[in-house]
């Protein structure tokens, strides 16, 4: 299967024979799907967090976390295409001389795209382009004249917004100008993420074509919002390693070849970050999507329950490093197992089949159960937004059930049982967690042992005419974070505001001034 020249490809992305053998099981095999218990619902497995409690926890990071190294996690490879595909089609469509009136009847998102295009955050800088080059954008708009609008958006002779990645879109306006999802996670960052000196951290994932528009916005906006905040920002990025990239095959589950005979690789999705985040020295790291941002005006419950989901994470921390450490000194006592046992199952959602009841045997499992990396996550109420959930899921080793976010791929829709458990979800995953990555004596976990490698995705995708097969890793905060400690805690549906297609952007959740 593997000829001299595939295993020098293989050397140099840092990818052993063994690790090729175990993708292509994975292609023959597949990925079995989660075992779902039941979904995690308020009270059981979700946490809610009383009024008064709110201001509490909120308080109480906002006091102790200037003396942690804290990081905001953004992950933002990849370009902002699904977010313009509609704007794509439609100028297709124009170009091929579709009567406009016709397009505008028959796809309602583009008459409110075109009607409304003066209220994007982009408008100032697409009509600055277009007089470049005596063109008129508002003359264009108003006489219906598309085409130019769309390609001067679009293509480099203009913002050329679809090769620039969603960190580098104008999203929000704010003084008389726009911001970019770069920017609004700096000001974020500024109030829940600053330490003791005045620093605060920031580090996006990248791809590598966009490293350097990434750098000449930041040149131009980090010293303003330095001297704003009166905080140094240390902006730092990273691509996605190559040695977590994954082999293609074609439909034979043979590898997928150039037409020079080259092996064919493809990016491992997001959870193959978890070499990314793996590298920060930090105490806690906070991680959000890049594109789940809100102007100022709505960034109050944002900034709040930012604070909550960190002081939830103090208090666990610090009670878990102290069983930890107590558990150092020598043999806990009955009574000291039986509490320590509670706060493992009832606060840290352990799962009681793990721990013996008796307390000798069971000191040293509970060490290991408790020494592990921590997540705390919001989970906001299902709308009916497309993507994950928190479920129980079954281990089918020994039947015991833990708290995972689980994409509906990973499950089996098709067993009623499993399908009977995801229409009785209440809550959507929104991707805002804190994560504790340093053990009670502080040294770093190596979060690759965390990991469940039998979950993963297969995608089906095509190159130069031809179909393959694609393997995702475990997702970051799917099979990558499995056998973390976990927490869920209901945030309120104003956290979550994503753009995945153009007009999310005409939302009142992304209306600046």
């Amino acid at each position: 299967m593997l000829n001299e020249k595939d295993i020098q490809q293989l050397k140099e992305k840092g990818i052993t024979k063994e690790g090729f053998l175990r993708q292509i099981d994975h292609f023959k095999k597949g990925f079995p799907p989660l075992d779902i218990d039941r979904p995690a619902t308020v009270g059981d497995g979700i946490l809610r967090v009383q009024d008064r409690k709110v201001k509490w926890l909120a308080d109480h990071f906002s006091k102790e976390a200037g003396g942690y190294r804290i990081t905001k996690f953004i992950p933002a490879s990849g370009a902002a295409t699904r977010m313009f595909r509609d704007v794509f089609v439609w100028r297709d469509l124009i170009a091929a001389g579709v009567d406009i009136e016709s397009l505008l009847s028959s796809k309602p998102e583009a008459r409110m795209f075109f009607d409304r295009i003066r209220d994007f955050a982009f408008w100032d800088d697409l009509a600055l382009a277009l007089d470049k080059d005596d063109l008129v954008a508002e003359h264009l708009q108003e006489q219906r004249n598309y085409l130019p609008l769309l390609d001067y958006l679009l293509f480099d002779y203009g913002l050329d917004y679809a090769s620039l990645p969603k960190a580098l879109i104008a999203f929000h306006m704010c003084d008389r100008s726009y911001r970019t999802p770069l920017e609004e996670h700096m000001v974020e960052g500024a109030d829940y993420a600053c330490d003791d000196q005045g620093k605060v951290r920031l580090h996006f994932t990248l791809s590598p074509e966009h490293i350097q528009p990434f750098r000449e916005r930041l040149k131009k906006t980090q010293p303003w919002f330095e001297k704003k905040f009166e905080f140094s920002f240390e902006i730092t990025h990273s691509v996605q390693k190559p040695s977590t990239d994954t082999i293609a095959v074609g439909k034979d589950n043979l590898p997928f070849r150039e037409k020079d005979g080259s092996l064919v690789f493809r990016p491992g999705g997001h959870g193959a970050l978890i070499d990314n985040l793996n590298e920060h020295e930090d105490d806690l790291i906070f991680i959000k999507n890049i594109d789940n941002v809100v102007p100022d005006r709505l960034k109050p419950d944002t900034l709040l329950y930012k604070k909550v989901l960190g002081g939830l994470m103090l208090e666990l921390q610090k009670e878990a490093f102290a069983w930890l450490h107590r558990i150092d000194k020598g043999r806990l006592s009955e009574l000291e197992y039986t509490q320590a046992v509670d706060f493992a199952v009832n606060s840290l959602n352990i799962h009681r089949s793990f721990l013996p009841e008796d307390p000798e045997e069971g000191q040293k499992v509970l060490h290991d159960k408790l020494n592990r990396p921590l997540r705390v996550c919001g989970m906001v109420k299902n709308e009916g937004e497309p993507g994950g959930g928190p479920f129980w899921v079954k281990d089918p080793s020994d039947g015991s059930l833990s708290l995972q976010i689980v994409e509906m791929s990973q499950i089996n829709r098709k067993d009623p049982q499993q399908e009977a458990a995801v229409k009785k979800a209440t809550h959507f995953n929104p991707v805002d967690l804190v994560c504790s990555v340093k053990d009670y004596k502080g040294l770093d976990f190596d979060l690759k042992e965390y990991i469940d490698p039998e979950t993963g995705f297969i995608s089906y995708k095509s190159k130069d005419g031809r179909d393959l097969k694609a393997l995702e890793r475990p997702g970051l905060w799917n099979g990558a974070m499995a056998r973390w400690n976990t927490v869920f805690v209901e945030v309120p549906l104003g956290t979550f505001n994503p753009v995945k297609t153009i007009n999310d952007l005409l939302r009142d959740g992304h209306r600046g001034e």
